[in-house]
């Protein structure tokens, strides 16, 4: 795996990106660009705790909460997929990824705010991610930026 990086600039306290990062209603705003219907299932974000990230139609990653320092780092460690309401977290597709990290980065930087979002790729997904990510990281700054 590959560790890809994107930093943006954001003209806003550290606190509010993190509400819009992990807030459900902002969450679905950012994430559509990845997702049509993006949601998330999580118990309330807390270190340990299994995450769904979900489309539209209930397919997406099944992933732990690895650490949560508010307003400073979020780190996730994806496990595998789920489809049909079934989780798989063995088979020789999701090998190729499983233990991957998306780990999320806020520093103050003047007046603004540095997100960098490091994610573990496999050269399959690369392609895919290097177009989305930038929109995604885009949708957030502007959210974040609204007063």
């Amino acid at each position: 795996m590959e560790k890809i990086r994107f930093t943006t600039s954001i003209h806003a306290p550290k606190e509010k990106i993190w509400e819009v990062l992990w807030n459900e209603n902002s969450y679905r705003d950012w994430t559509r660009v990845f997702a049509e219907g993006s949601t998330v299932k999580t118990d309330n974000w807390k270190e340990g705790s299994k995450v769904l990230f979900l489309d539209g139609e209930g397919r997406g990653m099944v992933s732990r909460v690895v650490a949560n320092r508010p307003n400073e780092y979020m780190s996730f460690e994806h496990l595998g997929e789920v489809a049909g309401g079934v989780e798989d977290t063995v088979s020789e597709k999701i090998k190729e990824w499983k233990g991957a990290h998306e780990n999320y980065t806020l520093e103050e930087a003047g007046k603004d705010t540095e997100l960098t979002v490091e994610i573990d790729m496999v050269e399959s997904h690369k392609d895919y991610f290097m177009k989305t990510w930038p929109k995604a990281m885009e949708k957030l700054k502007e959210l974040a930026e609204k007063n």
